[in-house]
Protein backbone atom coordinates (compact mmCIF):
# COMPACT_ATOMS: atom_id res chain seq x y z
CA UNK A 1 0.00 0.00 0.00
CA UNK A 2 1.26 3.34 -0.68
CA UNK A 3 1.39 5.75 1.92
CA UNK A 4 -0.64 8.97 1.90
CA UNK A 5 -0.38 11.93 -0.58
CA UNK A 6 -0.52 14.46 1.84
CA UNK A 7 2.55 12.81 4.04
CA UNK A 8 4.04 12.19 0.76
CA UNK A 9 3.71 15.81 -0.23
CA UNK A 10 4.58 16.95 2.81
CA UNK A 11 8.23 14.84 2.86
CA UNK A 12 8.93 15.71 -0.68
CA UNK A 13 9.15 19.11 0.43
CA UNK A 14 11.88 18.43 2.97
CA UNK A 15 15.27 17.49 1.93
CA UNK A 16 16.97 14.38 2.43
CA UNK A 17 13.30 12.72 3.07
CA UNK A 18 11.96 11.96 -0.11
CA UNK A 19 11.88 8.57 -1.98
CA UNK A 20 15.25 6.11 -1.89
CA UNK A 21 15.20 5.81 2.12
CA UNK A 22 13.29 4.33 4.86
CA UNK A 23 11.35 7.15 6.80
CA UNK A 24 9.72 6.82 10.29
CA UNK A 25 6.99 9.90 10.98
CA UNK A 26 5.50 10.60 13.94
CA UNK A 27 2.43 13.19 13.82
CA UNK A 28 2.20 13.92 17.51
CA UNK A 29 -0.55 16.48 19.15
CA UNK A 30 0.30 18.76 21.06
CA UNK A 31 3.70 19.46 22.07
CA UNK A 32 2.27 19.76 25.54
CA UNK A 33 0.12 15.95 25.22
CA UNK A 34 1.22 12.97 27.39
CA UNK A 35 1.38 11.00 24.20
CA UNK A 36 3.55 13.56 22.67
CA UNK A 37 6.24 13.44 25.51
CA UNK A 38 6.63 9.77 26.25
CA UNK A 39 6.98 9.55 22.32
CA UNK A 40 9.73 11.05 22.58
CA UNK A 41 11.41 9.90 25.64
CA UNK A 42 10.97 6.36 24.30
CA UNK A 43 12.74 7.00 21.19
CA UNK A 44 15.53 9.12 21.75
CA UNK A 45 17.41 5.65 23.36
CA UNK A 46 16.75 3.80 20.24
CA UNK A 47 18.03 7.14 17.82
CA UNK A 48 21.56 5.20 17.15
CA UNK A 49 19.63 1.83 16.07
CA UNK A 50 17.23 3.58 13.82
CA UNK A 51 20.55 5.86 12.24
CA UNK A 52 21.99 2.16 11.98
CA UNK A 53 18.93 0.90 10.59
CA UNK A 54 19.18 3.47 8.37
CA UNK A 55 15.80 5.06 9.24
CA UNK A 56 15.19 8.62 9.03
CA UNK A 57 13.13 10.42 11.68
CA UNK A 58 10.83 13.12 11.27
CA UNK A 59 8.09 14.13 14.24
CA UNK A 60 5.40 17.12 13.51
CA UNK A 61 3.73 18.19 16.19
CA UNK A 62 0.96 21.27 16.94
CA UNK A 63 2.55 24.32 18.31
CA UNK A 64 4.95 26.57 17.82
CA UNK A 65 8.94 27.28 17.62
CA UNK A 66 9.42 28.37 21.19
CA UNK A 67 7.58 25.37 22.46
CA UNK A 68 9.59 23.06 20.08
CA UNK A 69 13.08 24.18 21.66
CA UNK A 70 11.71 23.83 24.58
CA UNK A 71 10.37 20.10 24.25
CA UNK A 72 13.53 18.81 22.65
CA UNK A 73 15.49 20.54 25.70
CA UNK A 74 13.48 18.28 28.25
CA UNK A 75 12.74 15.29 26.49
CA UNK A 76 16.29 15.29 24.31
CA UNK A 77 14.42 14.61 21.16
CA UNK A 78 17.05 16.23 18.20
CA UNK A 79 15.68 19.56 17.57
CA UNK A 80 16.34 18.73 13.37
CA UNK A 81 14.02 15.94 13.55
CA UNK A 82 11.26 18.19 14.57
CA UNK A 83 8.68 20.34 12.99
CA UNK A 84 5.85 21.96 14.19
CA UNK A 85 2.62 23.14 12.73
CA UNK A 86 0.09 25.48 14.49
CA UNK A 87 -2.86 24.09 13.14
CA UNK A 88 -3.07 20.16 12.54
CA UNK A 89 -3.83 20.52 8.81
CA UNK A 90 -1.95 17.77 7.96
CA UNK A 91 -3.20 15.33 11.06
CA UNK A 92 -6.32 16.15 9.34
CA UNK A 93 -5.67 15.71 5.95
CA UNK A 94 -4.33 12.06 7.33
CA UNK A 95 -7.36 11.31 8.77
CA UNK A 96 -6.32 11.67 12.15
CA UNK A 97 -8.79 11.06 15.56
CA UNK A 98 -9.67 14.80 16.08
CA UNK A 99 -10.57 13.94 19.37
CA UNK A 100 -13.76 14.45 21.32
CA UNK A 101 -15.89 17.04 20.18
CA UNK A 102 -18.14 18.71 22.40
CA UNK A 103 -20.27 22.25 22.33
CA UNK A 104 -18.22 23.78 25.13
CA UNK A 105 -15.29 23.54 23.78
CA UNK A 106 -11.75 22.00 23.56
CA UNK A 107 -11.74 21.70 27.15
CA UNK A 108 -14.32 19.72 28.46
CA UNK A 109 -13.86 17.17 25.42
CA UNK A 110 -10.20 17.30 26.87
CA UNK A 111 -11.64 15.88 30.28
CA UNK A 112 -14.05 13.98 29.30
CA UNK A 113 -11.41 11.86 27.18
CA UNK A 114 -9.05 12.10 30.11
CA UNK A 115 -11.98 9.93 31.99
CA UNK A 116 -11.96 8.04 29.05
CA UNK A 117 -15.26 8.96 27.20
CA UNK A 118 -14.14 9.35 23.34
CA UNK A 119 -10.67 8.10 24.21
CA UNK A 120 -10.79 4.00 24.59
CA UNK A 121 -7.97 2.55 26.83
CA UNK A 122 -6.89 5.64 28.56
CA UNK A 123 -8.09 4.42 32.16
CA UNK A 124 -6.43 0.86 31.74
CA UNK A 125 -3.20 3.02 30.59
CA UNK A 126 -3.28 5.38 33.54
CA UNK A 127 -3.88 2.15 35.63
CA UNK A 128 -1.03 0.58 34.34
CA UNK A 129 1.60 3.40 35.00
CA UNK A 130 0.32 2.74 38.90
CA UNK A 131 0.39 -1.13 38.86
CA UNK A 132 3.75 -1.27 37.54
CA UNK A 133 3.89 -4.32 34.67
CA UNK A 134 6.12 -7.01 33.75
CA UNK A 135 5.79 -7.16 30.37
CA UNK A 136 7.90 -3.36 30.05
CA UNK A 137 11.20 -2.40 30.65
CA UNK A 138 12.22 -1.17 33.90
CA UNK A 139 12.32 2.56 33.99
CA UNK A 140 14.55 3.77 36.96
CA UNK A 141 17.64 2.83 39.32
CA UNK A 142 16.33 3.62 42.65
CA UNK A 143 16.14 1.32 45.27
CA UNK A 144 12.97 2.76 46.70
CA UNK A 145 11.27 1.01 43.33
CA UNK A 146 13.20 -2.21 43.94
CA UNK A 147 12.18 -2.57 47.66
CA UNK A 148 8.67 -2.03 46.43
CA UNK A 149 8.64 -4.57 43.47
CA UNK A 150 12.36 -6.08 42.47
CA UNK A 151 14.10 -5.73 39.30
CA UNK A 152 14.14 -5.78 35.61
CA UNK A 153 10.49 -4.64 34.85
CA UNK A 154 8.25 -1.66 35.17
CA UNK A 155 7.31 -1.18 38.77
CA UNK A 156 4.70 0.21 40.52
CA UNK A 157 4.18 3.71 40.58
CA UNK A 158 7.44 4.11 37.86
CA UNK A 159 5.46 5.21 35.19
CA UNK A 160 3.19 7.27 37.00
CA UNK A 161 6.09 9.33 38.73
CA UNK A 162 7.92 10.06 34.85
CA UNK A 163 4.01 11.19 33.94
CA UNK A 164 3.90 13.36 37.13
CA UNK A 165 7.24 14.77 36.07
CA UNK A 166 5.72 15.35 32.65
CA UNK A 167 2.88 16.90 33.92
CA UNK A 168 4.79 19.19 36.42
CA UNK A 169 7.26 20.47 33.46
CA UNK A 170 4.29 21.15 30.90
CA UNK A 171 2.25 22.64 33.85
CA UNK A 172 4.30 25.17 34.42
CA UNK A 173 5.06 26.33 31.00
CA UNK A 174 1.84 25.66 29.50
CA UNK A 175 1.55 28.81 26.97
CA UNK A 176 5.08 27.61 25.70
CA UNK A 177 4.03 23.92 25.02
CA UNK A 178 0.18 24.93 23.73
CA UNK A 179 0.17 28.31 22.84
CA UNK A 180 -3.35 27.67 21.54
CA UNK A 181 -5.68 25.34 23.07
CA UNK A 182 -8.18 25.00 20.21
CA UNK A 183 -6.69 21.72 19.20
CA UNK A 184 -6.11 20.16 22.57
CA UNK A 185 -8.06 16.83 21.78
CA UNK A 186 -6.59 16.35 18.07
CA UNK A 187 -4.51 12.44 18.19
CA UNK A 188 -1.65 11.92 16.09
CA UNK A 189 -0.01 8.67 14.55
CA UNK A 190 2.81 6.98 13.28
CA UNK A 191 4.01 5.96 9.93
CA UNK A 192 6.85 4.09 8.84
CA UNK A 193 7.92 4.27 4.89
CA UNK A 194 9.69 1.99 2.83
CA UNK A 195 12.19 3.37 0.08
CA UNK A 196 9.55 3.13 -2.21
CA UNK A 197 6.57 4.76 -0.50
CA UNK A 198 5.45 2.35 0.58
CA UNK A 199 3.55 2.10 3.41
CA UNK A 200 5.25 -0.68 6.08
CA UNK A 201 3.44 0.51 9.30
CA UNK A 202 0.89 2.69 10.17
CA UNK A 203 -1.01 3.35 13.76
CA UNK A 204 -3.88 6.06 14.37
CA UNK A 205 -4.08 7.11 17.84
CA UNK A 206 -7.81 6.67 19.04
CA UNK A 207 -7.22 8.29 22.59
CA UNK A 208 -4.81 9.50 24.98
CA UNK A 209 -2.02 7.42 26.33
CA UNK A 210 -2.58 5.61 23.00
CA UNK A 211 -0.09 6.38 21.03
CA UNK A 212 1.06 2.99 20.24
CA UNK A 213 -0.51 -0.52 19.72
CA UNK A 214 2.06 -2.10 22.44
CA UNK A 215 2.27 0.43 24.99
CA UNK A 216 4.05 -1.35 27.00
CA UNK A 217 6.90 -1.40 24.81
CA UNK A 218 5.98 1.40 22.43
CA UNK A 219 8.65 0.94 19.49
CA UNK A 220 7.93 -3.16 19.11
CA UNK A 221 6.58 -2.42 15.67
CA UNK A 222 10.41 -1.60 14.77
CA UNK A 223 11.63 -4.83 15.60
CA UNK A 224 11.24 -6.31 12.65
CA UNK A 225 13.13 -3.54 10.56
CA UNK A 226 16.43 -3.18 12.91
CA UNK A 227 19.38 -5.51 13.27
CA UNK A 228 18.72 -8.00 15.35
CA UNK A 229 20.63 -6.56 18.81
CA UNK A 230 19.72 -2.79 17.49
CA UNK A 231 16.10 -3.96 18.13
CA UNK A 232 16.60 -5.44 21.77
CA UNK A 233 17.96 -1.88 22.72
CA UNK A 234 14.91 -0.31 21.28
CA UNK A 235 13.21 0.44 24.23
CA UNK A 236 12.84 3.18 27.05
CA UNK A 237 16.03 2.92 28.71
CA UNK A 238 16.42 3.48 32.94
CA UNK A 239 15.45 6.91 34.04
CA UNK A 240 17.48 8.74 36.57
CA UNK A 241 16.75 8.66 40.18
CA UNK A 242 14.84 12.01 39.72
CA UNK A 243 13.19 12.90 36.62
CA UNK A 244 14.27 16.10 35.41
CA UNK A 245 11.44 18.84 36.26
CA UNK A 246 13.26 21.93 34.78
Amino acid sequence: MQAPSPLLERLAALPGLGRGRRRLVLLLSQLGDFDSLEYAQALVPALPQLAAAGIELLAIAIGDAAGADRFCDYTGFPRERLLVDREPTLHRALGLYEGLQTPGGPWPGLLLMCAGLGSPGTLAEVLRGYTGDRSAPQRFESPLFALAGGRGFQRPFELATVRLANMREVLSRWRTYVPSDAFITQRGGTFLLDADDTLLYRHADRGILGFSETMARPLAFLEPYLEPSAASAAEPAAAPATPPLS
